[in-house]
């Protein structure tokens, strides 16, 4: 309306107002795009599986086991009766009075222990910050044989050092970085010099140098054009903090420029641009200041520098590059400056014979690369870039590859100015507690999006590799036969790690899934590089369908979630990148340090204890079925209850309960002992705590105990028989109290408070309850006698019927202990 000539605009992403933007100023037209379930994050989550573990699953098959005897103990007693009357109506009264077999109170007490166990894991001072996210698995980390890591971030620490600088003829390291310094502060005295002393003869001296490649250039001069590109071509911005919180205090700083170096931040999208932005202030060029269209930098001598942005293309994950457009303010030169990865730069640059060599020395050395170089240009060839540049952001159709192209008609014969190697430091303690994990028998794969080499070489510094390991690298495959030839040459190899890239494992799997899987498993440790966060999950997947094994991922990332989710047991690392794999994870950590802990000492107690008790339980319920089936067979296979409904009640919750739930508090090594033999670990992931074997024990040692309580009652108290049910539900108690005590490897105090607190519940209880203590109904006028169970006679026989359920059991013990001992009490011993 104010007859301005037309603005053509392409929308894109400077044109978004992010969610909870305000507008302070003037009218948006706008269109809402991509929300919700249409947002990348969104897309790249997976619905998170529902996870239960490998106890529960045995469990329920016992459980099943336990439900087909039930019926058969049944029927058998129906049938031992002759189906007599209305046959069918015993058979369900005797599904009733045998349901104890199936362990109802079996899930809570496992429930109260899994609980129990990440309140122990929190509260554990060795692994600070450590949350448990879930209470249903904390027994999978006990079983675990498949350790799948990331790298950057999880074994590393995601901070960038800048260690080297390479220009073809000479490389600096960190002990020469001072001969750069002085070639800085030399080059700037120099240009600065020229001029104050003739402001119009600088432009032309410094003119010829950039646009003629034919002369060969100094070192110093090279030196001067890498720095000034390193501190350049970059989307870091320096921030200054406040010292106060007082708003005029900021606008001061601003006004004044408080360019105090203590008081600058620089904040980047990734930890590599800033360390390279922190290195050239070290060596004297210093980012001082940046907004949207311009950038300053500070010389050694104190000037400041100011260079116009003209264009910026960012990096992504397909270009692998980033390059920007200055113009600088004093001589008007415009200069196209790019950096990146070598695969993408190798061809952008003009021809020379050493770039690629030096970029596998670096990364052998396990330093990140990034290539750099520059192109200066006319103003005629950049007016010429800018009008296509402008024509193709506006095109409706294939505006992403129009732009691409025309980008890519400047990104031809550019000058190679050096090349940078960053270092990612290991994290504290990663080598011992993967040597830790190696030797508890859990085979470790690593999975990064790292490059080969650098991968290759964070895998023996981490001693994922051992030392005099051989490593067999897979070579680059596109075809089936090319897979099929490779993995031969693999197969033929013996012991030795395998390090493959995310491409030729895609062909791999595709043609050659089973095979190559076994394969694998059989390495001692793999390293998959430059794997996408899709591919991660499916190994996970792979290798759970293939081996049947557990397996557990350890990330720090949003790329790391689906992998997470898919293992087992997902272990999420609070790093640099943020908490959205911590969140996702089961286990959430702050180092991988703590992952060793994690396993040998509270996945091996919780898995310990979680077989003790579960068997217990089941146990429990055996006994009193099995004395139920005495009662019956005694009395002519008749189907009458043997203790009342709240005697019952009683058994399973007060009189029991607490010492049953104190095996929680078990432990069959010390914390220490753990740690400090890993081997311990391989023999959880046998299973061999909870197995067919142990159950079947379990049961004979029920049966056998139910027998002799019942008989024993039977036999020893014919004249007082009408006080079976108090003497046998004494004895049983009792047995129960001293098979806790049997089953306990290291006594806990709690443990003792509450076997005697179940035995003052139960002698209470023989006081107050006493019609309950008598059998059948209260016609047959048998009430208890309070003084029956005073005497001496009581407790004798009480007495010798325990002794008889349970001094075999202890004999057994002993002499299995000491002919066959556990490979644990060889150690306490």
């Amino acid at each position: 309306e104010d007859s301005d000539p037309a603005v053509h605009e392409s929308l894109s992403i400077e044109n978004t107002l992010w969610a909870s933007t305000v507008v302070a100023s003037g009218t948006v037209i706008g269109v809402v795009i991509y929300t919700g379930k249409e947002t990348r994050s969104v897309m790249n989550t997976s619905n998170p599986k529902n996870k239960v573990g490998l106890l529960d699953l045995e469990l329920n098959q016992l459980t099943k086991a336990l439900f087909l005897a039930l019926v058969a103990l049944s029927v058998v007693m129906v049938t031992l009766q002759g189906f007599v009357g209305p046959w069918y109506r015993n058979l369900f009264r005797f599904l009733l009075l045998f349901s104890y077999i199936i362990p109802i109170s079996l899930r809570v007490n496992l429930d109260m222990g899994k609980a129990a166990y990440g309140w122990m894991i929190m509260k554990d001072d060795n692994i600070p910050g450590t949350v448990v996210r879930t209470s249903t698995i904390p027994e999978e980390l006990g079983r675990l044989v498949y350790l799948l890591t990331d790298k950057t971030g999880t074994l590393t620490q995601n901070e960038m050092i800048f260690k080297r600088l390479h220009l073809g003829t000479v490389s600096y390291g960190t002990d020469t970085m001072d001969e750069i310094q002085s070639h800085i502060i030399n080059s700037y005295s120099q240009v600065h010099s020229q001029n104050s002393g003739n402001s119009t003869s600088s432009t032309p001296s410094r003119k010829p140098q950039s646009s003629a490649p034919k002369v060969r250039k100094s070192v110093s001069s090279r030196i001067h054009e890498a720095v000034k590109a390193i501190a350049l071509c970059h989307n870091v911005t320096p921030v200054y903090e406040s010292r106060t919180g007082v708003s005029g205090e900021t606008e001061y700083a601003e006004v004044d420029q408080d360019f105090s170096d203590e008081n600058r931040t620089y904040q980047a999208s990734s930890p590599d641009e800033v360390a390279l932005v922190q290195w050239t202030e070290s060596v004297g060029l210093t980012l001082v200041n940046r907004d949207l269209t311009s950038m300053q930098l500070k010389t050694p001598g104190g000037h400041i520098l100011t260079y116009y942005i003209l264009q910026i293309f960012p990096f992504t994950s397909e270009s692998k590059r980033m390059g920007i457009i200055v113009r600088d303010e004093s001589s008007g030169e415009i200069t196209f400056y790019m950096k990146g990865a070598d695969v993408a730069m190798s061809t952008i640059v003009q021809y020379n014979d050493w770039l690629e060599e030096e970029c596998g020395n670096m990364a052998r050395e396990g330093l990140r690369t990034l290539v750099v170089a520059k192109k200066s240009l006319t103003e005629e060839q950049y007016q010429d870039f800018e009008s296509r540049y402008n024509q193709a952001k506006l095109s409706i159709h294939d505006r992403n590859l129009k732009v691409a192209a025309v980008v890519e008609s400047l990104e031809r014969e550019m000058e190679l100015l050096c090349l940078t190697g960053v270092e990612d430091q290991l994290q504290a303690d990663v080598r011992p507690t993967l040597e830790m994990l190696r030797n508890a028998g859990i085979k470790i794969w690593m999975l990064t999006g790292d490059k080969l080499e650098t991968a290759t070489c964070i895998a023996k510094s981490s001693h994922l590799v051992s030392r005099n390991q051989d490593i067999h690298i897979f070579r680059p495959v596109v075809t089936r036969g090319e897979a099929h030839l490779e993995l031969n040459a693999f197969r033929r190899k013996h012991d030795c790690a395998l390090v493959i890239s995310g491409d030729s494992l895609e062909v791999c799997l595709k043609y050659y899934e089973h095979e190559f899987v076994e394969l694998a498993c059989q390495c001692p440790a793999v390293v998959c590089c430059r794997c996408s966060p899709t591919q991660k999950a499916h190994i996970v997947k792979l290798l759970q369908h293939h081996t049947g094994k557990r397996t557990c991922a350890i990330g720090d990332g949003g790329n790391d979630v689906s992998m997470i989710q898919a293992a087992d047991c997902g272990i999420g690392i609070e790093g640099k990148e943020g908490k959205q794999a911590s969140l996702a994870a089961d286990f959430s950590i702050t180092q991988f340090k703590h992952i060793g802990r994690l396993l040998m000492v509270h996945g091996r107690n919780s898995y310990k204890r979680s077989a003790a008790l579960g068997q217990f339980v089941m146990h429990r319920g055996l006994i009193i079925s099995t004395m139920q089936a005495v009662f019956s067979s005694v009395f002519y296979f008749a189907s009458v209850p043997l203790y009342q409904g709240f005697l019952m009640v009683g058994y399973a919750t007060i009189y029991t309960m607490f010492p049953v739930f104190s095996l929680v508090l078990d432990q069959d090594v010390k914390p220490e002992m753990a740690l400090l033999y890993p081997e311990l670990y391989k023999d959880l992931t046998k299973g061999r705590s909870l197995s067919f074997k142990t159950f079947l024990i379990w049961v004979l040692i029920s049966i056998y105990q139910g027998g002799i309580l019942m008989y024993g009652a039977l036999l020893l108290f014919e004249s007082e028989f009408v006080h079976v049910v108090a003497i046998s539900f004494t004895a049983l108690i009792l047995t129960e109290l001293l098979m806790v005590a049997l089953t306990i490897r290291t006594w806990h105090w709690l443990m003792v408070v509450a076997e005697f607190l179940s035995l003052g519940c139960y002698v209470a209880s023989l006081a107050f309850l006493n019609e309950y203590f008598g059998i059948g109904r209260v016609s047959f006028g048998a009430f208890l006698d309070v003084a029956f169970i005073t005497t001496v006679t009581f407790l004798w026989k009480v007495s010798a019927i325990t002794v008889v359920s349970c001094l075999p059991l202890y004999i057994l013990k002993y002499l299995k202990r000491k002919f066959s001992p556990p490979s644990y009490s060889k150690l306490t011993s």
